[in-house]
């Protein structure tokens, strides 16, 4: 009997579990997002090859623990018919991760799910020299926690006041959370420099004295896992989605460069330093 490609298996997203010839099945969720009929597929599945239940992961992620080897066919083409496929494991592009974003939650400045169909399609399962996690965040409520991920995009909107519709209320002082706004009367003070780009002011405010674009917030090199390393901050506000594409062009080909085999993206950019992928995103977006 040929031995088992058990990494070949991991690749694509069949797990081996501590029990003998039991695996882990992983499924891939773009943002988060499953359908009904796709929900009752799994659960179907979890009854007929697994133990009837599913296991939700910290990343949006659905996994039907118990799957036997003999049946990891069967269930592929099973998940196949209703457009389901297993999710990938190891050193390649994971599942993107989004929260609903702006087309749900109020506090939502970007789009998210789109932007993560898009970021899937461009970017699942490329190879590379460590796990590489791209989660997206509607606001600076930063609910996806996109500084975890060693690509992070986070809503932001860079705002603007108008003071001919201004009533000097002073509720977007009171909302902004690094006091960034003053106001003083019939006299209001905005420190552009201290904004963190939350658009609090701009969903307060009740006579539309402010406004504003919103745009994209990247972070590099995150990771939660053993080692804990928030992502860096090494570009501005963008405002074009292209502009996104083209900083994650650049970012994954900096990780296959200049990454050693088995090392996350934030460990590579304490040990090169972050200058150099900096240089580089400024160049793909110049």
């Amino acid at each position: 009997m040929a031995e088992l490609d058990y990494g070949a298996l991991k690749k694509g997203g069949f797990m081996r579990q501590i029990q003998k010839d039991r695996f882990s099945l992983r499924l891939r969720v773009i943002g988060g997002h499953l359908t009904g009929d796709k929900l009752a597929k799994i659960s179907e599945i979890a009854n007929r090859y697994g133990h009837g239940y599913i296991h939700l992961t910290s990343r949006q992620g659905v996994e039907i623990p118990f799957v036997a080897l003999g049946d990891i066919e069967r269930i592929k083409e099973e998940l196949a018919a209703v457009g389901l496929q297993p999710g990938a494991c190891g050193p390649r592009v994971r599942t993107v991760t989004a929260c609903q974003g702006a087309a749900i939650c109020p506090s939502g400045l970007i789009e998210t799910a789109a932007l993560a169909h898009e970021l899937d399609a461009r970017y699942f399962g490329q190879e590379l020299p460590h796990k590489f996690k791209i989660g997206i965040t509607g606001c600076k409520n930063n609910c996806l926690k996109a500084e975890e991920n060693d690509l992070g995009i986070k809503g932001g909107l860079f705002p603007e006041w108008q003071s001919t519709a201004c009533s000097y209320c002073g509720l977007c002082a009171a909302v902004c959370p690094v006091a960034a706004i003053t106001v003083d009367q019939a006299v209001l003070s905005f420190d552009a420099s201290t904004c963190v780009y939350c658009g609090k002011c701009v969903k307060s405010c009740p006579s539309n004295a402010w406004h504003g674009e919103s745009g994209y917030l990247l972070s590099f090199g995150g990771m939660f896992g053993n080692t804990i390393k928030p992502g860096l901050h090494l570009l501005p506000l963008l405002f074009e989605k292209e502009q996104v594409f083209k900083a994650a062009d650049a970012v994954l080909a900096f990780f296959a460069a200049h990454a050693q085999s088995g090392e996350r993206l934030g460990k590579t950019l304490s040990r090169v330093g972050p200058e150099i992928l900096q240089k580089q995103l400024t160049e793909a977006l110049s």
